[in-house]
């Protein structure tokens, strides 16, 4: 006989639907799965596919997924498919139902669908993150109009660049690609490259400057020698002018450029749009890379201080002339008006929107400054640790991605990774304070 069903109290009720919460949340990674709207990604990155034939596309959460715990748990592709294929947690996390014993795509598809998302498609998922910081009672959508906004260097991966390395690498890239190409060179110069620039380095290391620019003339005098050399060799062949054009564009401007010249240079063979900024820094007075620009929130939300918009901005504006296009592009991203904005004095003379002119203030600003604004600078500088972090753990402080393109898939990617790893720990603490509800220890009555 079938035993009678008992009914449930509503104690009973809550206390599944708190076991429930538990077992949601007994990983952050699983709660942040459950949380995340992937029906919204699947349709802001679905919109790059179409339905011609060839090979089916990957799931958009599982290449979301991956994007996101790259840059949350600061890891290279490689490390990123090998944990993948051991961890349950990031398998459920992308949303594979079975555990999988490995991998179900290439590590190649990671930087085949950065590249076809891009900047401006990325940005959901900045935009998402800040959604479920929402849901998740992280932040208070208030909390999103007033912002703090600095500026920072990207460094590329590149080395310090100087003239006679880079003179020697330009030669050393066109006698390699003259041997791949079956063009016999009159001279290489190998040896004797080699040997000048050693020397170079030498007699700068003992401040006899009259021998190293003795030095790095003779290798500038070996590039233009290869130079002409490829040209004459090359000429009338439509084929090997092609392959040749660009690096030899390349070498021209490495040979031709000086060493304080106005304008762009070049600094770096396989990254030539690696720009040199220079932010006053006493161990650091010059990077190389590309100027992004980072904005936070004014207060110290309960989820910690999000990343509200990250822009990378190539060509080295000033930096008061990048708020004509942050601003707009940030209230798009975070869909609430920026009521108030906090900059440091490198926005002196800014270009905001005309209806922003009150709404920006200045580290310093003595004019239309109340009591509570002036308490609200003192915060200003809250947006350092942030930068601090987004270089430190998340891959902003060298950027291993390939052009400018790579430049703002990084700095997008890397506030991403922030803003989840805030997210994590808040879900993290959100557990404890559900274990130490139910879980309560048992309370010993006085006599």
């Amino acid at each position: 006989m079938r035993p009678p069903e008992r009914r449930e109290t509503g104690e009973q009720d809550l206390f599944r639907s708190r076991l429930d919460q538990i077992f949601d949340l007994k990983h952050p990674l699983v709660a942040l799965g459950r949380t995340v709207d992937w029906e919204f990604l699947e349709r802001e990155f679905g919109a790059v596919y179409t339905d011609d034939p060839g090979r089916p596309p990957l799931p958009t959460r599982l290449m979301a997924g991956l994007a996101i715990l790259k840059h949350t748990y600061d890891l290279s592709d490689e490390v990123l498919c090998e944990r993948w294929v051991e961890n349950p947690y990031y398998q459920f996390f992308c949303g594979e139902e079975f555990f999988q014993h490995r991998l179900v795509f290439d590590r190649s598809s990671l930087t085949r669908w950065r590249n076809r998302m891009g900047e401006e498609r990325l940005q959901a998922l900045l935009q998402e993150s800040l959604s479920v910081a929402t849901r998740t009672m992280a932040i208070k959508p208030s909390e999103l109009s007033r912002v703090i906004i600095d500026t920072t260097v990207q460094p590329k991966n590149v080395t310090f660049p100087t003239d006679a390395k880079l003179l020697n690498r330009a030669r050393e890239k066109l006698v390699r690609l003259a041997q791949c190409h079956g063009v016999n060179l009159r001279q290489s110069y190998a040896r004797v490259g080699k040997f000048a620039l050693i020397q170079h380095q030498r007699y700068a290391h003992a401040k006899q400057f009259k021998r190293a620019n003795r030095m790095l003339r003779k290798l500038r005098t070996y590039l233009g020698r290869v130079i002409r050399d490829i040209g004459r060799k090359i000429e009338g062949n439509g084929g090997l002018d092609a392959a040749f054009t660009r690096l030899l564009l390349l070498a021209r401007r490495v040979r031709e450029q000086q060493q304080r010249q106005r304008g762009p240079k070049v600094y770096s063979l396989h990254a030539p749009e690696v720009e040199c900024i220079g932010k006053g820094k006493a161990h650091r007075p010059y990077e190389f890379g590309v100027k992004v620009s980072v904005a936070t929130t004014l207060k110290h939300c309960k989820g910690g201080q999000f990343v509200t918009h990250v822009k990378a901005l190539p060509g080295n504006p000033y930096d008061g002339h990048t708020l004509e296009t942050v601003i707009p592009d940030m209230e798009a991203l975070v869909g609430n008006t920026i009521a108030r904005i906090l900059a440091d004095k490198g926005y002196r003379g800014h270009n905001a929107p005309p209806h922003y002119k009150f709404r920006v203030f200045l580290s310093g600003q003595k004019r239309g400054v109340t009591p509570q604004i002036k308490r609200e600078l003192r915060r200003r500088s809250a947006v350092e640790p942030v930068i601090g972090h987004l270089k430190a753990e998340h891959r902003m402080g060298r950027n291993y991605l390939w052009f400018r393109r790579g430049d703002a898939n990084n700095a997008v990617l890397a506030a991403v990774g922030y803003n989840f790893r805030r997210l994590i720990r808040w879900l993290r603490i959100l557990l404890r304070q559900i274990l130490s509800a139910l879980f309560v220890g048992p309370t010993i009555n006085p006599a």
